[in-house]
């Protein structure tokens, strides 16, 4: 056994990436505040090919150095927009018939391993601020909360690592 070289792993171009089918799914950022959080978002957002990424709020956007470190270039091949509300960037995916999936702990939240994806059905996964989570006013409009299950002493994982095991385990379901 031995690793891969990188020109052994036959990735896209990010020409051919713009090209090709994208996972009908959007990760909305509320209020990230970590620009190390917010690169390796886009990272895993190339990674499993998904549409678009709406930044919102506070969130940074690129071009920026912090960013650009954990990201790796992926800001070049995935798609972003910014918002000036995480609100209006909801409205607007809900208008274009995105399923609002907010990624959260709530009293009614969706365990991440009982959620059953829809691979006809669009969906927008919202991700929250590092200390406050997703904002209540989205957890409200929400169709659904899904929550990872967590067995430890702690109360939340890290914005994106959150992510990574968010879309992984939905990528696998649609």
């Amino acid at each position: 056994m031995r690793k891969l070289k990188n020109e052994e792993l036959n990735r896209l171009s990010v020409a051919d990436y713009k090209q090709a089918d994208k996972l009908p799914i959007t990760v909305v950022l509320d209020n990230i505040r970590s620009l190390n959080n917010i690169g390796s978002i886009f990272r895993t957002a190339d990674a499993f090919r998904i549409e678009n990424i709406c930044l919102c709020g506070i969130t940074a956007t690129p071009p920026h150095r912090d960013i650009h470190k954990t990201a790796l270039g992926a800001t070049e091949s995935v798609d972003w927009a910014y918002f000036n509300s995480t609100e209006e960037a909801v409205h607007e995916l809900r208008q274009n018939g995105y399923r609002i999936l907010a990624v959260e702990q709530t009293d009614n939240s969706i365990m991440l391993n009982n959620f059953q994806g829809n691979k006809f059905e669009k969906i927008a996964l919202v991700f929250g601020n590092e200390v406050h989570g997703v904002s209540e006013k989205i957890v409200k409009v929400a169709d659904y909360c899904i929550e990872i299950p967590q067995s430890g002493t702690k109360h939340s994982l890290n914005v994106s690592v959150s992510a990574g095991i968010v879309l992984w385990d939905i990528s696998l379901k649609i």
